[in-house]
């Protein structure tokens, strides 16, 4: 898929990622750099917990999601920067061997009144396992580039 440009893009286009598995050596590998908590790391503890056995840290799952969001090519030209993310919400564990995959929606679109030549996109993130049961939302939010030609 080819870059879009702010101009390029409407309130309700969806676009949706490439699925991931994510295994139980992904889980421990992120877990125990960046997010070191017991049902990420420790399988004993895990399996006596809540969720009956080890679960991705939600980092993990945003992050693996942002790049599956990535690699579609959407934004890889026109993204300026994302200064933030909005709503974010585990609504479900991802378990090692879950398949995981997103769908990206243009929530909003906001012109900039005093740089021309981009604008702000709200989007929302849901992302499923494999079983088509959402384990995430949030809305994050990047400036984009507008085409050239909107801009001249």
């Amino acid at each position: 898929m080819h870059t879009r440009f702010f101009d390029e893009l409407s309130v309700g286009d969806k676009f949706e990622t490439r699925a991931i598995t994510i295994s139980e050596g992904m889980i421990l590998d992120f877990a125990l750099t960046y997010d070191p908590q017991h049902m990420h790391t420790d399988k004993v503890q895990a399996e006596a917990g809540p969720f009956g056995g080890l679960i991705a840290s939600g980092f993990q799952t945003m992050a693996l999601s942002f790049r599956m969001f990535y690699d579609l090519g959407i934004v890889t030209e026109s993204n300026i920067i994302g200064p933030g993310m909005d709503a974010l919400r585990w609504t479900a564990p991802v378990h090692p061997g879950d398949t995981i995959h997103a769908v990206w929606e243009v929530l909003e679109l906001t012109p900039s009144r005093s740089k021309p030549d981009r604008g702000t996109v709200r989007w929302r993130n849901t992302t499923y396992n494999q079983h088509g049961v959402e384990v995430m939302t949030y809305e994050p939010i990047m400036i984009l580039r507008r085409s050239p030609q909107a801009a001249a």
